[in-house]
């Protein structure tokens, strides 16, 4: 006999908390915990988007109580001796907007359209102690860095500069004057955000203090050296990978199947839908026919294990499915879970014998599938 999961849903994958406050001891908890700032609200994520690629995203922060200067920091702080440094409370004003502006306008990627949605979001309220450094030449305002305060740890928020000082590396040396900023105030932790593995873009933050870097693994939910990271377990390709192997031992039963990779993995994260608890796996599997009432696979790596799960379709969308690999139609929203296990061997019984039953889509019955499988 097969046992069955009394659970009813998943722990979120994608998570968006507005808090009305928030103390310092707790923004140490929520980054501790993976999460962090997005306008006046706190989020956190283990997949990415970007130019319709998926991605990992992987946790990262600095323990300060190892770090030390490297060389390269040691270069930059003398090779920009020359500039005035602030570290000051941070408002915001009309040259920092420009200078933002200006920044924008020669990077190749996305940001906030301004400061004040940047650090305030729709709000104005501010939660949380955020303080800036300011790079001045002479008088002029060459880069901008903001930065959070919890009680024992410090976070990153965003670093722009003027692209034609260019060489002077300003980007990264904000990163160290934060983190040397943090280290004499006794904090313990930095943390920079995520990085993505096989994205660049955010692969600066690896070199900033190797020794002294860690990130948070997603299958122990423990901060770990990052010299223990491994390309080779990178939890979407881990995902893809367990999820065509079930694929393959069905294909061996001749049951069909259809992998799809999720557009709305994310949108929880969305303010208007957030708080609704959608479906949030990037990949799936259709086990029983591409029929959205019918019950789809998902494979966690938190648990490791299987789970076949039935779901509300709670949206359906203008968009034309053109890509049959890519799932855009219908937002989805997780409703229960039927059925877990870590092993291929039992999964591939469970739907062999529903599809052998035609119980489908009958719940009642298919928990009787179970029992017998």
């Amino acid at each position: 006999m097969i046992s069955l999961r009394a659970e009813l849903i998943l722990p979120m994958l994608a998570e968006l908390y507005y808090p009305t406050s928030l103390e310092p001891k707790e923004l140490d908890a929520h980054l501790e915990d993976g999460w962090f700032r997005m306008g006046q609200a706190i989020f956190t994520t283990n997949f990415l988007k970007f130019k319709e690629i998926l991605y990992s995203a992987i946790w990262l922060r600095i323990d300060l109580n190892t770090f030390e200067p490297s060389k390269t920091q040691q270069k930059l702080q003398k090779f920009n001796s020359k500039f005035t440094v602030k570290i000051r409370e941070a408002f915001i004003d009309d040259t920092k907007e420009m200078l933002f502006e200006k920044y924008q306008n020669h990077v190749p990627f996305d940001t906030a359209p301004n400061l004040q949605q940047l650090l305030f979001g729709h709000g104005s309220n501010d939660i949380y102690e955020t303080l800036e450094i300011c790079i001045y030449d002479d008088k002029k305002l060459i880069a901008c860095g903001f930065f959070d305060l919890g009680e024992r740890t410090s976070a990153g928020i965003s670093c722009f500069y003027d692209p034609e000082y260019k060489k002077h590396s300003l980007g990264k040396y904000l990163m160290y004057l934060k983190m040397d900023f943090s280290k004499e105030r006794g904090l313990d932790f930095f943390y920079l955000g995520y990085f993505a593995p096989g994205y660049p873009l955010f692969d600066y933050k690896l070199d900033l203090a190797k020794k002294s870097l860690e990130y948070l693994d997603l299958v122990t939910d423990v901060w770990l050296p990052f010299e223990h990271f491994s390309y080779d377990a990178i939890p979407l390709d881990l995902k893809i990978t367990k999820l065509y192997n079930l694929q393959n031992a069905l294909k061996k039963e001749k049951v069909n199947t259809v992998f799809q990779f999720y557009e709305f993995f994310d949108a929880d994260l969305i303010n208007s839908l957030n708080g609704m608890r959608l479906f949030d796996f990037p990949v799936f599997l259709f086990c029983f026919g591409i029929n959205t009432s019918n019950p789809i696979m998902v494979y966690d790596l938190r648990d490791d294990k299987y789970h076949l799960i039935t779901y509300h379709c709670i949206y359906e969308t203008m968009f034309e499915q053109k890509d049959k690999t890519r799932f855009n139609t219908h937002l989805l929203q997780l409703s229960k879970v039927l059925y877990s296990t870590p092993s291929i061997e039992m999964m591939v019984k469970v739907i062999t014998t529903a599809l052998r039953k035609n119980a489908i889509g009958e719940f009642y019955i298919f928990d009787l599938v179970l029992r017998e499988a």
